[in-house]
């Protein structure tokens, strides 16, 4: 808000519901905001950031669909094929019209969320073949010791153009030691597979195997159910966690091609490691806390000793020409640049993104040097590399990204701040990209 729309705000405050105080001017507003991060209102813009648009590729489009009033974390096709499911961190689901501008909310989090499990982060949801929705929640319970992560997957009925879904209900709970320090990655990304049934990455609660050092929390690694990615059977009325790979430190984002490969995003260490592309393939053990990257080395002193006889398998390479970091080929992109969300694309797609994968990067949250991107990826699986081509840059923090009708390609952005001063707490938007029109 502008000088004189703050002091309005509080002109109405103060002389409504019976206050009868003294109204601050614009100048006494101005004043206090000199004293802030951002000395004037246009030097809160202009660290905000998002003005002019990155150029899209040769006969491609970006235009801003629509201005959100809340950060989204993730986006799914709603079951009418035409309408956006978009989930809010604190367990809201919006409905949007593609193009449109009105935004319904469908769920409330409140509104099925047990609040004396601990405050709720909801991180995953998708919408399965029978039209049910999952959402996946986690919840900080401080009153138990140590304190612990309450995780929840809530389950809907079928939806219906006759009945909407109603409020969820919980299909799967569990529990597992709060991590330590900010490295609660939680359980996240809920997908169903070619196979039918559902993967769940569950994120690391260590940065990388460290002890931590805070009373009243667990002062162990990893947990059997963490850094691994899970697949429940949906046809279960009380499934069972089954652990289809390993040594994933928090694979944020994953997708299946049309052959069934199944490609994974990884966020790397603060120890400076390449972030990952995965191929997952059931039973491996994909290093995490043992081994990151391409390294050779052990990242940290306390980096724990690898168990005797599991091999570990090594992201893709990357070849190039992007993301790489510095001269050498890699696993596979450069530190911090936090890949996210990812979608594969088939041959039908018109140029240059016909039959790849595409990837969003949250951006560095460290030095801020990587990532606000959207990249292309090609992997060749029988050298286990890829190319990598930038097609965007730079964005606000996108964090999702969704296949459209229409060849389309929706990318969302958590918020508009790209950088320290600017922070995470703006809302955030919707971005489109697709094939030029003759209008365009």
């Amino acid at each position: 808000l502008r000088d004189e729309e703050v002091a309005a705000v509080f002109t109405y405050v103060f002389t409504s519901w019976g206050n009868a105080l003294e109204v601050p001017t614009v100048a006494e507003i101005a004043g206090l905001r000199a004293k802030t991060k951002f000395k004037t209102f246009e030097a809160l813009q202009a660290a905000l950031g998002g003005g002019a648009l990155p150029a899209a590729p040769e006969g491609w489009h970006l235009r801003v669909a629509a201005e959100l009033s809340f950060s989204p974390v993730r986006v799914a096709m709603h079951p009418d094929g035409r309408s956006v499911l978009i989930l809010a961190q604190n367990g809201d689901v919006w409905r949007w019209p593609a193009d449109g501008a009105e935004f319904t909310r469908l769920l409330a989090g409140a509104s099925y969320i047990d609040p004396t499990l601990g405050s709720a982060s909801v991180l995953g949801f998708t919408v399965d073949r029978r039209r049910r929705l999952y959402l996946v929640s986690n919840q900080n319970d401080p009153t138990a010791r140590p304190v612990r992560n309450n995780v929840t997957i809530f389950l809907t009925g079928e939806w219906s153009a006759e009945r909407d879904w109603e409020k969820p209900a919980p299909w799967l709970r569990t529990h597992y030691p709060w991590g330590v320090g900010p490295y609660n990655h939680g359980v996240s990304h809920i997908a169903q597979g070619p196979d039918g049934w559902l993967y769940v990455n569950s994120g690391s609660r260590t940065d990388g195997g460290e002890a931590g050092t805070l009373p009243n929390f667990a002062r162990t690694g990893e947990e059997p159910i963490t850094a691994a990615l899970w697949r429940l059977n949906p046809d279960d009325e009380k499934p069972e966690i089954e652990i289809f790979a390993r040594g994933l430190r928090n694979s944020f984002g994953f997708c299946w091609d049309d052959e069934g490969h199944l490609l994974a995003t990884e966020n790397g260490p603060d120890a400076d490691a390449p972030e990952e592309l995965n191929w997952i393939e059931r039973d491996r053990h994909y290093g995490f806390p043992f081994q990151f990257s391409d390294w050779e080395t052990k990242p940290y002193p306390h980096t724990p000793d690898a168990p005797p006889g599991v091999t570990f398998t090594r992201p893709l390479r990357n070849v190039g020409p992007d993301a790489i970091g510095g001269a050498r080929a890699l696993s596979t992109f450069e530190p911090h640049s936090c890949p996210a969300g990812i979608v594969w694309l088939g041959a039908d797609w018109p140029a240059p993104l016909a039959g790849s994968f595409l990837t969003v990067r949250f951006g560095n949250l460290i030095k801020q040097e990587s990532g606000f991107d959207l990249l292309q990826l090609r992997p060749d699986f029988k050298a286990r590399t890829t190319s990598v081509h930038r097609i965007l840059h730079p964005l606000g923090r996108p964090i999702d990204v969704l296949k459209l009708p229409g060849h389309r390609i929706l990318i969302v952005e958590y918020c508009r701040g790209t950088n320290f001063a600017a922070g995470l707490g703006t809302p955030g938007r919707l971005l489109i990209l697709e094939p030029k029109t003759n209008s365009q």
